[in-house]
Formats: structure tokens, C-alpha cells, sequence
């Protein structure tokens, strides 16, 4: 989520160019775990905080459930229209900050896919997220969403040397090459990355992507300080319990 919540942590504007962002995600295995969830009633309303470029808001349209995408980016937004036109859906995409949103709608399901929590950097922004889900979901309405589990280790590995993470090609035809290097900051639980960007073979920016880190203790219990009943903590999209070596925290809350 690309804001000014705090002047000293951003996500650089070419992570939020929509075709190198399609590029790199396009890995589904999220996707099923969240239309495990969805409601059988197809009438049902969702509602998907972060949706990006709709990398998950158009298959689950397409199934022919009535589905609205939140997110702050409007070239992402522009991507997700266009796709959406291109499939023949009709899908409300909305441009604002879930920190503050107000539809005057309540919803069957709610959730906030893809990590995108990490860019909620202090405890307020976060509550304040966690308020604008409560108001919107309807009494008996699921809220879930994914995270990672913070992983020392690789963190201190990734503070070492920068490391190759992405190599791929954008559908508007540049190769793309990413370089990674990390940096923890231990009080603010911020995980300084730089990305390092090739484009087509030249050295072009590099681009922050400072992530909070939620740890799993710390995360549970925020979830509950916020009225929310954790039925289910998985560590990965196939539904394996959370454990010591999942990557993921994945929840569904009431």
C-alpha cells in the first residue's frame, strides 16, 4: 500500500509500475486457499483490501461472485479496470486507504491478501485497518488474511550481500532484473529492503521496500485486542497447521 503513513518508510514508485509487479507475482497458490473460503451463496458481497492489480479480484469475479478491490494505487487500479474489460467484468474498483475507508456496506467476506499488511508501519496504522474491517464485515462475515512469520536468519543473511531475487520479462517486453539487500531495524521492527533494478541489461533505481515485521505472539494478539476471534492460523496455503518452520501466517477470523 503505497502512502505517506510514515515519511521515513516507502515503498519506491517502481515496485507499483503494474506490468513489473505482474511480471513477478504471478504465482496462483493463494488463490485457492481464499475461494476455499469464499461463501457458497454466490449473492454473497466480498471485499478485497490491497487488491492490486486484481490478481485475485478477477478469477474470483470471474466465478461469478460479486467481489469490490480496494487499493491506494491507481496505476494498479488502472491495470486491474483494464483487465477486467478485457475478461468482460463488470468489478468495482475502488481508489482509497483501507485505514480510513468508509462504504457504507457490510460485506460476507473480508480480506487482505499478498503481505500487504507489512505496509502498515506502526501499531495505530494497523488498528486502524483492523477498525475499517470491522465496520464493514457483516456479524457472521470472515476476515482473513497473510502474512510472513519473521525469519531471523534469513535476515541476517540478507543484510550480508545483495542477493539475485527476480529475473523475468514485463508484457510490455523489458527484462527485468532485481537485487536484494536488507537491512533490520530492531526498534521499530522495520525491515529496511532495497531493490536493486536492471532494465534490460542497464542499471536503472533503487527502490525501497520497508516492510513492518509482525511477530506471530504479537499478531495474535493484536487481532484479538481488535475484536477479532482467531478460528484458524495456518502456516502455508495448503492449510498445514502454523508451526516453528512456516514461512506464512495465514488467518480466519470472526
Amino acid at each position: 500500500m503505497k502512502d505517506k503513513i510514515n515519511a521515513n518508510y516507502k515503498v519506491g514508485d517502481l515496485i507499483y509500475d503494474a506490468h513489473i509487479y505482474d511480471g513477478m507475482n504471478t504465482n496462483l497458490a493463494d488463490l485457492q486457499f481464499y475461494k476455499s473460503w469464499l461463501p457458497k451463496n454466490k449473492n454473497a458481497r466480498i471485499l478485497e483490501l490491497c487488491c492490486g492489480t486484481g490478481r485475485l479480484t478477477l478469477p474470483i469475479a470471474k466465478d461469478g461472485y460479486d467481489i469490490s478491490g480496494v487499493d491506494y494505487t491507481s496505476t494498479m487500479l488502472d491495470q486491474a479496470r483494464a483487465k477486467a474489460s478485457e475478461e468482460g467484468l463488470e468489478v468495482e474498483f475502488i481508489e482509497a486507504d483501507i485505514r480510513n475507508l468508509e462504504l457504507n456496506k457490510k460485506y460476507d467476506l473480508i480480506f487482505i491478501p499478498f503481505n500487504s499488511i507489512h505496509h502498515l508501519y506502526t501499531n495505530e496504522d494497523l488498528f486502524k485497518a483492523f477498525k475499517v474491517v470491522k465496520n464493514h464485515l457483516k456479524e457472521d462475515g470472515l476476515f482473513l488474511l497473510d502474512c510472513y512469520n519473521p525469519n531471523i536468519q534469513f535476515i541476517v543473511e540478507g543484510e550480508k550481500e545483495q542477493k539475485e531475487i527476480a529475473a523475468y520479462t514485463t508484457n510490455d517486453g523489458r527484462e527485468i532484473w532485481i537485487k536484494q539487500v536488507m537491512r533490520y531495524e530492531n526498534k521499530t521492527q522495520i525491515n529496511r529492503i532495497e531493490w536493486h533494478y536492471y532494465i534490460n541489461g542497464e542499471f536503472d533505481s533503487i527502490q525501497n521496500l520497508d516492510m513492518r515485521l509482525f511477530f506471530p505472539q504479537e499478531l495474535d494478539a493484536y487481532l484479538e485486542w481488535n475484536g477479532f476471534n482467531v478460528i484458524h492460523k495456518f502456516g502455508d496455503f495448503k492449510e498445514e497447521a502454523f508451526n516453528d518452520e512456516s514461512e506464512k501466517q495465514i488467518f480466519v477470523c470472526q
